[in-house]
């Protein structure tokens, strides 16, 4: 039985859904609650931990979104648009915020950081349903 490009952006979005909810409800908060003494050596491990699953699953969401994106309908557009949300947040405010958190914990900067990572988790999450919505469509 042949792959539909609704069928891998289906896939694609609920494994980037359950990386990031994990990383939202286990990971952060973890490392938010890292002591200021072991900050640098915890962010990172966390950065070379991380980044290779990162990297993974974003590959396998843009991959999905840009076969899927070939011939879309509403729902794909949707859980496209939803996955460009997360990405994009990632790469314009989680990525740089990160970068500034690199020597020390800020308070302000890791309370902004968690609440990026909120819209990550909501954007990955408002993917699936529409991608499911495309898949059985």
């Amino acid at each position: 039985m042949p792959t539909t490009p609704e069928a891998l952006l289906l896939g694609a979005t609920a494994l980037h859904a359950g990386f990031q909810l994990t990383v939202t409800t286990l990971v952060y908060p973890r490392l938010a609650d890292t002591p200021a003494a072991d900050w640098r050596r915890v962010h990172e491990r966390h950065g070379r931990t991380i980044t290779p699953l990162v990297a993974v699953v974003y590959a396998a969401v843009l991959a999905a979104c840009g076969w899927a994106l070939a011939d879309p309908g509403p729902a794909v557009v949707a859980a496209a648009s939803a996955c460009g949300l997360a990405l994009g947040t990632t790469a314009a405010r989680a990525a740089p915020l990160h970068g500034r958190l690199a020597d020390r914990p800020d308070p302000r900067l890791l309370a902004r950081l968690l609440a990026v990572d909120r819209v990550r988790a909501v954007a990955a999450v408002a993917a699936v349903p529409a991608a499911l919505a495309a898949a059985v469509g």
